[in-house]
């Protein structure tokens, strides 16, 4: 068995926990609050005193995107481990251009409608639907980090 670096280890250890706690906020919005605000906007509207998500999310997709990044950079010389550090990223980037495209610009513009009209709700209704496939998406990266790590740990 080779000596590995520890930053070899740390790097891919600190970007699963990472992603682990933006899964964790992705499934409390989609059990929890996905679930309520379509029929009461006013709660992620914080203009009226609801949630502001993106205190939360913004450091956390920046924090994580970095560390898969730097993950990558570290373990590019373990072929087996880069690849799933590839696919982890694809992934995650999946997910972040599909939001990109879809979800910000609509969560924006609901944040700032007040209260919907019966279109606007039936609109809301299938946004957080459709939510839902982001935790899972977030997931697969992940699990593909850890086959990484697994890879990690083997050498």
């Amino acid at each position: 068995m080779l000596a590995t670096s520890p930053l070899v280890v740390l790097a891919p250890l600190s970007a699963m926990v990472l992603g682990a706690i933006m899964l964790g906020g992705g499934i409390y919005e989609t059990l929890l609050v996905d679930r309520v605000w379509p029929d009461n906007p006013a709660l992620i509207q914080p203009g009226r005193g609801g949630i502001d998500r993106a205190p939360f999310w913004i450091p956390a997709h920046t924090l994580y995107e970095l560390a898969l990044f730097i993950t990558l950079w570290m373990l590019w010389s373990l072929s087996d481990a880069r690849w799933w550090t590839v696919a982890a990223l694809a992934v995650h980037f999946a997910a972040r251009a599909w939001s990109m495209a879809y979800f910000i610009p609509r969560a924006l513009r609901f944040e700032k409608l007040g209260d919907l009209t019966e279109e606007q709700r039936l609109e809301a209704k299938r946004w957080t639907r459709l939510s839902r496939c982001r935790p899972v998406l977030e997931a697969v990266s992940i699990m593909a980090l850890c086959v990484a790590i697994l890879h990690v740990a083997q050498r």
